[in-house]
């Protein structure tokens, strides 16, 4: 069996650690990178005593009642043991010294140092001092002769050297370790150590094995190896009977060896594989403690001590011995059965002989008269067991020859051989926000709200409480008369729990300091036998878990609530508003691995389970480090990685990494403790801590704030920066919909900043695809746009000359149109059950809408009002300008012109629209592709709403429209829609008088047809008015791109088509309202009358007229395909 291995403690903060035991054996004494000497009675004591020496101690030495150690401010100091109190200063160096031994007799101290030297300095009279110097690089170990001849020291330099004290001189010297320029760099510390007593051997710690150099010739005897051993050992000690070697490798192995035979005895693996930089034999033999660069200690008991006792317990063949000593152990124990196996093996022969007492009275003798041991005495190392024959035994001899065999097969060592992977140690309770409770001064929780700090020491035991705003309440000083260990503070109140004790139960003691009442505080014991393990505070709630595998959940006055049960030990927890979160563990891990669940709660007016006890990511041979939420509330948590993880709501809720914390670390010992969170701005507050875990509560440590990054590939590059930012701004923006959701106030500017963020960034994407010439990538970037974006996207491949990119956007547009609709009318419907929820029956409701909406023929009347009143405005206008117009050129449009198809557009004197506002009216993508309207690219554009301005020679027009009333109360309001061709620029300048009369005559040619009754027409008795007229002939086409539109919809979408007409073409149809046929027989007229003008036109008019003819002919494109159409657009100048 191997060495019975204790539960390693924390006793230092990460980096380099030292341990001795004191020449009784009574004390381990330790040093770590807190500055601090740890005087520990064993590994169980919870209240070592504490000396500060330094900010960094390197190594420690113990002789005679006098501590010597190493401090970082190069010095050598020496204490009184074990009081601890300051004797001066050994000697100093120019830089730190590395480490410090004593020799046997503990009348000299060796001290090796950074700046190439070794110093061996009388305790008693420190000027006596002999300098050693040879080596190029600083020194990390020296080890005295036990005859304080010699004195051998390692170096940086590679070389291994060993100087005669006396005479100051280097004996001999082996270059055997990897050249380094410090100590930090050096890949082994290469702990030396003579063999203890003689010093016959010096034991060199050299890549995977100890070399051995014997101390007459200085050469290399022998060598120990073992398989187990995978890294570089990085400390040897020798046992005080110099028997048995111990080593310690950077992994976390330690092996011991019988020097004698070469045999491996113990291998022992550090439970987390930390390198071993610490090693010490107790002075009887039996123990080993070890620290690691983690800064914790650990013991090793029944190390050799069967060997020890087989060895003593060994006879010759003329020694009598009693019956006991015939199942003493061997030499054939050598392998590791322990003694306490062997009292096992002896109680279990006891029972066989007590069975067979009565048969066996005459063949065993008594246990204690002396007798000879037959045939044992011919092989001392023989571990069967020959039962004793008397002779003439008879039949009585077989049945001892039985009993024998019985006995045989109870000493027979059965050895269990598992090569299968080692359970892991299950992690503590952890408190976020908290350091090691064995500390005396300790932060108790440090997060968003305020610090809890915790003194307990011999003068005093006391809580400091303090808040980052004063405004939630002032500072508190408490008395700890409980011994609390764990705390918790939110802006209500502060919880605080202990441990039961052997008087006191377990306790839980609540601040409730945001109480309106006097009684602010109240006190809770647990049941016996239950302790509270972790605990936290949400809003109006307190939660503890107990080890009993319960959670018990507190109102804020003390009353209870819910108890649940977990699934298994309790290793984390925390609160927040409604939200809790806790970790525990799921099962036994393996390989160093932790095996946690978690389970996040809302405890609301609406109960519910979020997570299940989903296992919790957690890196290899990592463990939780702390866990919380977001100052916005959404779960997260960091391991010991430095990998910091938030839950991500609108992926099914998984978990992200969001930041690596040992990026931003400068040193392999460095690390970072979380104190907060907030996502917008995007801040992960935390303290750094150098050569530590843990930050010191004084000086108050200042608090660091680091940047989020998601692990995305090819960072680097352009591309992945992007990717990487918008996915990042995603996945922080989340929390909006988790608010707005609960119920909760949150700043709209915000998302809107943050939405707008992200569209930018797509854009930013998406061009540089258009670049590379990845279409497709275009497309999947576009689909994440919001319209607006994707409008904008299509206007820039336009221009880009990518068509087909083009097209497919807009079909695109088109669905992100219905579906905008489609949401839109689902609002409408939830608004409409939501008044039905608020108290009013479906009567009241229908009454109050019929009541609101206006009927057809009313919604019609107030239309045509609205539309006369302009209708006189642009006659006035229009007649005016006709007069201009003919005084300047009496040339009309040939009448040869064909009327445009239905599918074309009309160019629009409106003013170029703005081509990025989207309408709700968008037509969604079950239009037909005949349709011109839909089939455009920027079919969901908005017009401009202001009128173009008319040219300085034409009075103003004026900029009042008609107000559509809305048909039912919406959340938005519907827009007026237009097309992508619709869209131009006014060039009142620029455009003759000429074109726009044979625009006017195409469109009265188009609209040749007489207009189809419909029910609205015969229902109104005034006359009809151009615009009724209009829309009659029209109304077809409307219904057509959009059968679902109701009336009201109908009459705004032929408004905003009427309007969007030349005042020119709204003429015709006045007159057509007011002069019937006979102004159509007029206007017949007038066309035969320009025709005759035409056949007498002058050279100067036919010139006019070919220029004239060209301009139309540029035009031409009108009856082109869509991707002219859309090449036409993108090149067009304003």
């Amino acid at each position: 069996m191997p060495a019975e291995k204790k539960p390693m403690r924390y006793g230092h903060t990460e980096g380099h650690t030292d341990v001795c035991f004191d020449e009784s054996g009574s004390y381990i004494v330790t040093c770590g990178n807190d500055g601090d000497i740890r005087i520990w009675e064993s590994l169980d004591d919870d209240d070592p005593k504490s000396i500060n020496v330094g900010e960094k101690a390197y190594s420690v030495a113990l002789k005679n009642g006098r501590l010597v150690t190493a401090v970082s401010n190069n010095t050598v100091q020496i204490h009184t043991f074990p009081d601890g109190a300051p004797d001066g200063i050994l000697t100093r160096f120019t830089t730190n010294a590395n480490h410090v031994v004593f020799n046997d007799s503990g009348t000299r101290v060796a001290a090796g140092s950074s700046d190439f030297m070794v110093k061996v300095v009388d305790v008693n009279d420190s000027s006596q001092q002999k300098t050693l110097r040879g080596h190029d690089a600083p020194v990390l170990s020296v080890a005295f002769d036990p005859k304080d001849i010699f004195l051998a020291s390692a170096s940086c330099d590679g070389f291994v050297r060993v100087w005669k004290i006396a005479d100051q001189e280097c004996v001999t010297s082996w270059p055997l370790l990897e050249k380094s320029n410090d100590v930090v760099n050096a890949k082994s510390i290469c702990r030396l150590s003579w063999q203890s007593r003689s010093g016959k051997v010096l034991a060199v710690p050299v890549g995977k094995s100890v070399k051995l150099y014997s101390r007459d010739y200085w050469d290399n005897t022998f060598d120990l190896s073992d398989d187990s051993i995978t890294q570089t050992l990085n400390v040897v000690s020798w046992s005080p009977c110099g028997r048995y070697l111990a080593a310690g490798s950077i992994d976390g192995n330690i092996v011991v060896w019988n020097v004698e035979n070469k045999k491996c005895l113990e291998r022992v693996k550090h439970e987390k594989s930390y390198t071993i930089c610490g090693l010490a034999w107790h002075p009887r033999g039996g123990q080993i403690a070890y620290t690691d660069n983690e800064g914790n200690l650990g013991l090793l008991e029944n190390v050799a001590d069967l060997i020890e006792k087989a060895s003593s317990g060994k006879v010759s063949a003329t020694v009598a011995k009693d019956y006991d000593d015939l199942f003493d152990g061997d030499d054939e124990y050598e392998d590791g059965q322990s003694q306490e196996n062997l009292r096992d093996l002896r109680a279990a022969m006891n029972t066989v002989v007590d069975e067979d007492d009565d048969d066996d009275d005459e063949l065993m003798p008594s246990l204690s008269r002396p007798r000879h041991r037959g045939s044992f005495l011919d092989d001392d190392n023989s571990t069967d067991s020959v039962p004793l024959q008397p002779v003439g035994a008879g039949e009585e001899a077989d049945e001892d020859q039985a009993l024998g065999t019985k006995i045989s097969s109870l000493a027979a060592p059965v050895k269990a051989v598992y090569d299968g992977p080692m359970p892991t140690p299950r992690q503590r309770p952890l408190q976020p926000g908290s350091t090691p409770a064995h500390l005396m001064h300790r932060f108790m929780v440090w997060n968003s709200i305020g610090i809890v700090r915790c003194y307990s020491d011999e003068e005093d035991n006391a809580i400091d409480v303090e808040f980052h705003d004063t405004s939630i309440h002032h500072a508190m000083h408490l008395t700890n008369t409980l011994n609390h260990t764990m705390c918790d503070l939110s802006q209500e109140a502060i919880l605080l729990g202990c441990k039961s004790t052997d008087e006191l139960a377990s306790k839980l003691q609540c601040l409730h300091f945001s109480s309106w009442d006097a009684n602010k505080e109240w006190i809770v014991d647990l049941p016996k036998g239950e302790d509270a393990e972790a605990l936290c505070l949400g809003q109006g709630w307190a939660a503890v878990a107990t080890s009993s595998l319960l959670v018990r959940i507190f109102m804020m006055g003390g009353a209870q609530r819910e108890v649940f049960s977990l699934p298994g030990p309790v290793v984390s927890m925390a609160g927040h508003g409604d939200q809790l979160i806790i970790v525990y563990h799921r099962a036994t891990g393996f390989d160093g691995e932790q095996c946690l669940g978690v389970q996040l709660m809302e405890l609301g007016k609406k109960k519910k389970q979020v997570l299940h006890g989903d296992p919790l990511s957690l890196p290899k041979k990592s463990y939780l480090a702390w866990l919380g939420f977001s100052a916005e509330g959404t779960p997260c948590y960091a391991d010991s990685e430095g990998i910091v993880q938030m839950m991500n709501r609108a992926l099914g809720n998984t978990w992200t990494p969001v930041c690596n914390t040992r990026e931003h670390c400068k040193g392999k010992s460095d690390h970072y403790w979380i104190v907060g969170i907030h996502e917008n701005p995007q801040q992960l507050r935390c303290i750094p801590c150098k050569g530590a875990r843990y930050p010191p509560t004084l000086p108050r440590p200042a608090v660091a704030i680091l940047p989020f990054s998601l692990p995305y590939c090819q960072t680097a590059t352009e591309k992945g920066q992007m990717e990487e930012q918008f996915w990042r701004s995603m996945l922080f923006q989340n929390h909006f919909d988790y608010l707005a959701a609960s119920g909760y106030e949150y700043d709209e500017n915000a998302k809107d900043q943050a939405v707008k963020e992200q569209q930018e960034l797509l854009m930013k994407m998406f061009a540089l695809s258009c670049k590379l010439e990845r279409e497709f990538r275009c497309v999947e970037l576009a689909e994440l746009m919001t319209q607006n974006v994707v409008n904008l996207a299509i206007k820039y491949a336009s221009r880009s000359k990518r068509l087909l990119l083009a097209q497919r956007l807009n079909e695109l547009a088109l669905e992100k149109a219905a579906e905008q609709a489609a949401a839109e009318e689902e609002e409408e419907k939830e608004d409409f059950r939501a008044r039905l929820n608020a108290g009013r029956t479906d009567t009241e409701w229908n009454q109050s809408y019929h009541h609101h909406r206006p009927t057809t023929a009313q919604h019609t009347d107030d239309t045509e009002d609205n539309e006369e009143q302009e209708d006189m405005d642009t006659e006035d206008i229009a007649s005016e300008r006709t007069n201009r117009l003919n005084s300047v050129s009496p040339c009309q449009t040939s009448p040869e012109k064909k009327t445009p198809k239905a599918a074309t557009i009309v160019p629009s004197n409106q003013g170029r629209s703005n081509p990025f506002k989207v309408s709700s009216n968008s037509k969604g993508p079950g239009s037909t592709s005949g349709q011109a309207r839909c089939a455009n690219i920027l079919d969901n554009m908005t017009k401009s709403v202001k009128k173009p301005a008319m040219s300085s020679n034409q009075p103003a027009n004026k900029q009042t429209s008609p107000v559509l009333k809305p048909l039912m109360p919406k959340p938005k309001s519907k827009q007026a829609q237009t097309t992508l061709f619709q869209t131009g620029t006014v060039k009142s300048n620029s455009t003759s008088a000429e074109q726009k009369e044979s625009k006017v005559e195409l469109v009265a040619a188009e609209q040749t047809a007489p207009p189809p009754a419909t029910p609205e027409n015969t229902e109104t008795k005034r006359p009809k008015t151009g615009f009724q007229l209009w829309l009659e002939e029209n109304r077809a086409d409307i219904i057509a791109n959009d059968p679902d539109l109701e009336e009201g919809d109908i009459i705004k979408e032929g408004m905003s088509r009427f309007r969007s007409l030349l005042p020119e073409e709204r003429m015709v149809w006045t007159e057509k309202a007011k002069g019937g046929s006979t102004n159509a027989v007029a206007g017949d007229t007038k066309k035969r009358k320009h025709m005759e003008d035409e056949n007498k036109e002058t050279p100067e008019n036919k010139k006019n007229r070919s220029d004239d003819t060209s301009s139309t002919k540029k035009q031409k494109p009108l009856d082109h395909s869509t991707n002219l159409k859309l090449s036409s657009f993108a090149f067009k100048k304003d």
